[in-house]
């Protein structure tokens, strides 16, 4: 029987790859080490709900490297995430970080809940149990949170307030956290970073295929922080959005979908259920319709062995992190697709966290050009690298990727020693 698609084995399968083209530059003990794991940890939560009773949660915190600096992930709150999930993303944001050129290393963390039965309060109190229990692991030479699927900016807030309050002070001394409310230190843009930088790699990619923006279409699965922002910016981009889903459902329409009022509809009803402007389909179905560029910006494993080979898109750029398997790449390879990987196309969230890391630890306020300007002048010279790189190496983007990434992280491995 066939094993589902995992995100470490993902990760794993992707590391194993670029190794092969790695093992004559790099010694090999060195390629071991920046595959293990610094740290794992499990930790228990037992909050009182407002129900009056303890409940008892787990979260997982890892540490997947701290070559280039401290790490660096979102936290992930999910009634099905693992430790091994959270491993997978760890060991991808460590290539992610090195190839958008950030002083970290990969991190993340996860507590397992199912939030869509939490009040507001009752999250709040779930996400300051995770900070004060968590407190040992976090902190801007460690680890830097930021949100994740399932949290947001309002989370971050109540995160950094845990901390500080802990610590008796006002604030946090140094970035603790990033992806924060600007009122409480966080930088404007941060929010948008993510999908704004996927479609400046879709418009890049454009661009080299040949392919007009106002004669093109896309498809977006999924309307949360990155695929809203997604929908959104190629709408003005001039991208012709003809599909887009949430975890319920998709809406289609081959005419192009009125992007303002399809995410004026989903901001009151939390979902594209309903929405008039295009004919209802099933997420999954909404993957193998027609369109220039398909922006998988959900869930992982969405595009996989069983439906690549039916993939109609000249174009995917991922907008989530691992939601192309292994096998789902050698078939879209063999068939011509291009897949702009997402330690590239989702690079943009980690690059202008780093920014609003600099400006906490320097006492500085950036204005939402400064972050616009250096976000589009890094995701150029970052695609333009690997692109180029592919293309002189006849190689997929993702190994093209993964080669740049790992061999930044080995550099700095050999930079430090090996001990101790």
């Amino acid at each position: 029987m066939k094993r589902k698609p995992t995100i470490l084995g993902t990760a794993l399968a992707n590391f194993s790859r670029a190794v092969k083209i790695l093992e004559g530059e790099v010694p090999k003990e060195v390629l071991l080490k920046i595959r293990q794991c610094k740290e794992r940890i499990e930790l228990s939560l037992s909050p009182q709900l407002s129900d009056g009773k303890i409940h008892v949660f787990k979260a997982f915190v890892v540490r997947h490297s701290e070559a280039l600096g401290p790490s660096k992930g979102g936290i992930r709150v999910s009634p099905t995430v693992t430790m091994d999930d959270v491993t997978g993303l760890a060991m991808e944001m460590t290539w992610k970080c090195a190839l958008i050129g950030v002083p970290f290393g990969g991190g993340k963390s996860g507590i397992v809940a199912d939030i869509s039965k939490f009040t507001e309060e009752d999250k709040e109190v779930l996400v300051r149990s995770f900070a004060r229990n968590a407190h040992r692991h976090v902190g801007p030479l460690v680890y830097v949170p930021a949100p994740d699927m399932g949290t947001n900016e309002a989370d971050m807030g109540h995160v950094k307030d845990a901390l500080s309050f802990s610590a008796g002070a006002a604030t946090t001394q140094g970035c603790y956290v990033t992806g924060k409310p600007i009122m409480l230190g966080g930088i404007p843009g941060r929010k948008e970073a993510t999908g704004r930088g996927v479609v400046m790699c879709v418009l890049q990619a454009f661009q080299e295929m040949g392919i007009e923006p106002g004669k093109a279409t896309a498809i977006v699965q999924g309307t949360g922080n990155v695929g809203g922002v997604t929908i959104k910016a190629l709408g003005e981009a001039g991208v012709k959005v003809v599909g887009a889903s949430d975890i319920r459902r998709a809406v289609y329409n081959p005419a192009g979908l009125d992007v303002a009022a399809l995410l004026q509809h989903e901001s009151v009803t939390r979902s594209v259920v309903g929405f008039a402007g295009g004919q209802s389909v099933g997420g999954a179905e909404l993957l193998e319709l027609p369109c220039d560029a398909l922006v998988p910006a959900a869930a992982a494993s969405q595009i996989n062995a069983g439906n690549a080979g039916r993939i109609q898109a000249k174009l995917i750029v991922e907008g989530a992190n691992s939601p192309t398997t292994p096998e789902a790449d050698e078939i879209l390879v063999a068939r011509g697709i291009r897949v702009v990987p997402d330690i590239l196309a989702n690079a943009g969230g980690v690059f202008v966290s780093y920014l609003e890391y600099t400006q906490e630890t320097q006492q500085e306020q950036m204005s939402a050009e400064e972050v616009n300007r250096r976000l589009a002048a890094r995701m150029a010279e970052r695609y333009a690298q690997v692109s180029g790189l592919a293309r002189e190496m006849r190689m997929p983007m993702r190994e093209a990727a993964m080669y740049l990434a790992m061999k930044n992280v080995c550099l700095a491995v050999m930079a430090r020693g090996m001990l101790p």
